[in-house]
């Protein structure tokens, strides 16, 4: 009877905290909103901070200010993993909106043919390419293989995980890399595509197809920042085209950095260290930073998990709809029942292929056949989905990335600037690398 007491009270915590997230998320989503775009300008360009970039910083000030807020306010570490469990199923939803303008917009990824295609070296090479000699020069050692030969998400862990062992100097290089994207990497992208998209040197969709660098949440901030300098018509290309980049670099970018970049970054390794190699403190210890440190078992959500993510984050996004951009119709809800019917459906096919195909590809799938020419009702759900602005589905996503971060910063304190520096480095490589081959075949 006791346990049973026990159980029922640890539930009513969980259910307790969550609601206190949701309502957190609410105000800071809203005061974003409120905020808007502020444009700063910057030399030849300009920087524009969205309202998402807003969301992120005000939920990482809020996860760090907890620690002084009494327990029944603050965001506990539980709570913050709980906002990275539910940023997968937000990001679902934004998945579901990118493919919901593909769909109606296949001719345009079609006619840009081999640019799509060949880009997708510039993402993978570009990383090992900037980061890697500055690496060296700075006297970073075999961390510079894991930091450098990608951006350092997931499949990245794995990969080097299998290959070298977390606790190796190559496990310890793409920790640092995963942290600083983690923390860092929505808000660096953005910042860079948005200047970058201000000088007018490049198309567009050249800019676009440099988004799609793998990570739902940097794709968003960087091909967000960029449609916002752009004309609705053209912003509309560029969200398609960085989704259809990113569901490309998201597919087969495991085997490309396998077999492509991870060679390269250790032939490079080899090569250049002898030339311009320095031994210096910079070298991370063997204490430096730890698989331990990293909070990278975020707690995975059951289906009634999945759904409450996806009501809260659809709220949410009608929230910022309405704040944002002064629409709160019928067909808003309508089409964000749709969203998230693409992205139940999406995981369900998932599951059933035991996930060996990624839900972001068949949520992707799902939603860009229901506005393709082979769907009859195409033409009436790309009309009502338009009505929720795309920006507006990207901030609660940035908000619950936000609202984690503080969990990881004990770890981010062991790094060294100089590895931060790296992770940036490849960061901006895979962007600016996608962009110039796309700029080329463009």
């Amino acid at each position: 009877m006791q346990n049973s007491h026990a159980a029922v009270s640890g539930d009513n915590q969980a259910v307790s905290s969550t609601v206190k997230l949701y309502v957190w998320a609410a105000v800071i989503l809203t005061i974003a909103e409120m905020i808007g775009a502020v444009s700063i300008p910057l030399g030849p360009g300009k920087v524009v901070l969205l309202p998402m970039v807003w969301a992120l910083l005000l939920g990482a000030m809020i996860g760090l200010a907890s620690r002084r807020m009494p327990g029944t306010i603050g965001i506990d570490h539980g709570t913050q993993l709980r906002s990275a469990s539910i940023l997968q199923p937000a990001l679902l939803l934004f998945i579901a909106k990118l493919g919901l303008v593909v769909g109606g917009s296949l001719p345009v990824v079609f006619a840009s043919g081999w640019a799509l295609m060949f880009q997708e070296f510039g993402h993978f090479v570009g990383t090992v390419m900037l980061g890697l000699p500055v690496a060296l020069m700075l006297g970073i050692k075999r961390e510079a293989i894991g930091a450098t030969f990608s951006v350092g998400r997931e499949p990245s862990l794995a990969i080097i995980g299998e290959r070298y062992g977390m606790d190796s100097p190559e496990g310890r290089g793409v920790l640092a890399e995963y942290l600083t994207g983690t923390l860092f990497g929505a808000l660096f992208i953005a910042i860079v595509a948005g200047f970058i998209a201000s000088l007018g040197i490049f198309h567009p969709n050249s800019l676009a197809m440099g988004s799609g660098i793998g990570s739902g949440s940097m794709m968003a901030a960087a091909a967000g920042a960029i449609a916002a300098q752009q004309t609705p018509e053209v912003a509309k290309e560029v969200m398609t085209l960085a989704a259809a980049s990113n569901l490309i670099t998201t597919t087969i970018g495991t085997y490309f950095t396998l077999f492509i970049s991870l060679p390269l970054a250790v032939w490079g390794y080899r090569v250049l260290e002898p030339l311009i190699g320095r031994t210096t403190k910079a070298s991370m210890s063997e204490e430096g930073l730890r698989h331990s440190d990293v909070s990278l078992e975020v707690p995975e959500l059951g289906w009634s998990g999945k759904i409450s993510a996806w009501l809260a984050a659809g709220a949410l996004a009608l929230i910022a709809n309405y704040v944002g951009y002064k629409t709160l119709s019928g067909d808003a809800f309508t089409g964000m029942g749709i969203m998230i019917f693409c992205a139940f459906v999406g995981e369900v096919f998932c599951n059933l292929l035991r996930r060996k195909i990624p839900a972001v590809c068949m949520v992707s799938l799902v939603a860009m056949f229901l506005t393709s020419p082979a769907c009859p009702w195409a033409a009436e759900i790309a009309r009502i989905t338009s009505s929720i602005n795309l920006l507006a589905v990207i901030t609660p996503m940035l908000t619950f990335a936000g609202l984690s971060i503080a969990k990881d910063l004990p770890a981010f304190r062991r790094l060294g600037w100089r590895i931060v520096l790296v992770s940036f480095l490849a960061n901006f490589g895979t962007f600016i690398g996608a962009v110039l081959i796309a700029e080329l075949f463009h």
